[in-house]
């Protein structure tokens, strides 16, 4: 039983000479959410040339010309997409199945 307690009495030394003794290293830590700040774009007519290579108006879609085609062909296009990979994929495991 002696040496259990002389073992534990060791540890608890050794354990206080390895935690900080400083007051200010223990002080409590903050784990809230934070974040840096953020560049701010610059003024409409001034661009920041590295981060805003493309266009002025890039996502401005109601100014786009021809936009009821333009935007009318890519919702079909991703239906048809969504649509015909599907049909597809299970024709072709189909056709794999069956000649097998």
């Amino acid at each position: 039983m002696a040496n259990v307690t002389a073992a534990s009495n060791a540890l608890k030394r050794g354990l206080n000479l390895l935690a900080p003794s400083n007051a200010a290293l223990r002080r409590p830590v903050s784990r809230s959410v934070h974040s840096t700040g953020c560049k701010k774009m610059a003024e409409h007519g001034e661009h920041a040339e590295p981060f805003y290579i493309h266009a002025e108006h890039m996502y401005n879609l109601d100014r786009m010309k021809h936009q009821k085609l333009k935007m009318g062909l890519a919702v079909w296009a991703c239906f048809g997409i969504g649509v015909g990979v599907p049909i597809f994929a299970v024709v072709f495991q189909q056709k794999k199945t069956a000649s097998g």
